[in-house]
C-alpha cells in the first residue's frame, strides 16, 4: 500500500469520525431538548415586571409530562400527555397557542379546570374570592422621549401562597372588568403579569381557554438576558448590554 493511499484512507477515517461526532452531539441535543430543558427568549411585554423583553430563559419539558409539542414542529403523533402532571396555580408556562397550535406564548397558570375566573374593578377573583392585591413602589420605565414613566405596581398573593408583582398600566382597563370564565376540564386559564398589555385567556377570540395538551413546559430560570433592542450574538456590548442582574434569577 502506498503512503499516498493510507494518507487518503486516514482522511477519510478521520471525516467520518467527525461526522460521527457531530452526529452524537446533535442526537444528544435533541434528546435534551425533548425530554428535559428547552431555551426560549421573550419577545413581547406581556410578562413585565416578571420577565423583560431581552430575556433567555429555560423552559423543563418534563415539568407537566410530554405531549407532542414536546417534540419539535409538533407532529400530529397522538393526542393527551406521557406522565402528565397538572400545573400549579401560580406557574409560568409556555404553551402553544390554540387558535394556531404552533405559536409559542407565556403566560402565567391562573385558572385550573373548574374555577371561575373574573376581573372586577382590576382586580382577579378565583371562585368568588378575591385574590390580595397590595399597592408597592411604582415600575419605572423609559418613555420614546427618554422621560421617566411610572406605572403602578401591585403584589398578588393566590390561595396556594404563591405571590407575584402585577403592572395596572390604565386604570378601568379594557380587561379590568370581565364576565365570568367557567375553566373546562383539561384545561387552563392563562394571564399575563402586564395586566393591561396582555392578550391571553380573557380575550376568547384570540386565546381563550388553553388545552392542557398544549402545555410545552414550565418557566425554570433566566439564564441569559439582554436590554430590549440589543443582540445577544453581539459579545463585545456584553459589557453594556446584559442585565447582569437578571441572570440566574430562578422563576419558581
Amino acid at each position: 500500500m502506498s503512503v499516498t493511499t493510507d494518507k487518503k484512507q486516514n482522511a477519510e477515517g478521520g471525516f467520518l469520525e467527525i461526522l460521527k461526532i457531530c452526529a452524537q452531539a446533535l442526537l444528544i441535543a435533541i434528546v435534551i431538548r425533548t425530554l428535559a430543558f428547552q431555551p426560549f427568549n421573550i419577545p413581547s411585554g406581556s410578562m413585565e415586571k416578571t420577565l423583560l423583553v431581552g430575556d433567555y430563559l429555560f423552559v423543563s419539558k418534563y415539568a407537566y409530562g410530554y405531549s407532542r409539542y414536546s417534540l419539535p414542529f409538533g407532529p400530529p403523533v397522538g393526542s393527551g400527555r406521557l406522565f402528565g402532571s397538572m400545573p400549579h396555580r401560580g406557574d409560568i408556562a409556555v404553551f402553544k397557542l390554540p387558535t394556531d397550535n404552533s405559536t409559542d406564548y407565556i403566560k402565567r397558570v391562573i385558572g385550573l379546570p373548574g374555577d371561575r375566573i373574573q376581573m372586577l374593578d382590576g382586580v382577579l377573583h378565583i371562585n368568588e374570592k378575591p385574590v390580595p392585591k397590595v399597592r408597592i413602589d411604582d415600575y419605572v420605565v423609559t418613555a420614546p422621549d427618554g422621560s421617566p414613566q411610572r406605572i403602578p405596581r401591585y403584589r398578588e398573593t393566590l390561595d396556594n401562597g404563591v405571590s407575584y408583582e402585577v403592572l395596572d398600566m390604565v386604570e378601568n382597563g379594557f380587561l379590568d372588568n370581565t364576565p365570568v370564565y367557567t375553566v373546562p376540564e383539561g384545561h387552563l386559564f392563562m394571564m399575563g403579569d402586564n395586566r393591561d398589555n396582555s392578550t391571553d385567556s380573557r380575550v376568547q377570540s384570540a386565546v381563550g381557554y388553553v388545552p392542557f395538551e398544549n402545555l410545552v413546559g414550565r418557566a425554570e430560570l433566566i439564564f441569559f438576558s439582554v436590554e430590549r433592542g440589543e443582540a445577544a450574538w453581539a459579545f463585545w456590548r456584553w459589557p453594556w448590554s446584559v442585565r447582569w442582574t437578571r441572570l440566574g434569577t430562578s422563576l419558581r
